[in-house]
Formats: C-alpha cells, structure tokens, sequence
C-alpha cells in the first residue's frame, strides 16, 4: 500500500462495463525530472480529513489531496487529453466537489 500527495488533482469518471471514479493527480518536476502524473486504481472509500480529501483506492493506496488544488495542471492535463483523445466520452471530469455524494461502494469491486 502507497500513500501519495499530489501537488494538483482531479476526479475522474470512467464510464464502461464498469463505471467507476478515479484520482488523476499531477506532481511538478524540476528541470531535470519533469512533471508527472498517477492515476489510482479506483475510488473505494473517501473522507475529509482537516484541509484534505483522501481516496482510497482499490489496490490500498490512499492519495491525500488538498482540497485547495483540485483542478487541471500543466503536469496532469496532458494525462486527460490523450485520456479523453483514445475514451471520448467514457471520460467524464467532475467539477470541484461534485463527488461528494457518491457512493463509492457501488462503484468498483475492492478484489480487482
């Protein structure tokens, strides 16, 4: 299990055989190692925790999102246009906080 802080991030919808909901978060780099980009593995469980979302996700990884940085960067935005270039709309980007009523149980199976 990893725990990871994105810089920036944004929830995905990933519509299919399998609806599910995604954290796409973005880190920025320096001049020698560039910015990059994780995609969980699909959201099971969130909470609020002070000035932080966490998303756990179905491998056990939690990413710990400020909630001041939701949004599309220059380091994670590349991911969703060649995301929505190859899916078209079995993409879906939520606006800030529209997840915030999602079940996320009903979503994806936690043995995937």
């Amino acid at each position: 299990m990893a725990d990871y802080t994105p810089a920036n991030w944004v929830i995905l919808r990933i519509d299919g055989d399998n609806p599910h909901y995604r954290v796409l978060g973005g880190w920025s780099g320096s001049y020698l190692t560039g910015d990059s980009w994780r995609l969980n593995s699909g959201i099971v469980k969130s909470e609020v925790d002070g000035d932080y979302w966490r998303f756990w996700g179905a491998s056990g990884s939690c990413y710990k999102c400020s909630v001041d940085n939701y949004g599309l960067k220059m380091n994670n935005a590349p991911a969703y246009n060649q995301m929505k270039e190859i899916h078209g709309d079995k993409v879906t980007l939520l606006e800030d906080q529209e997840w915030v009523q999602e079940d996320w149980d009903w979503i994806i199976e936690e043995d995937e």
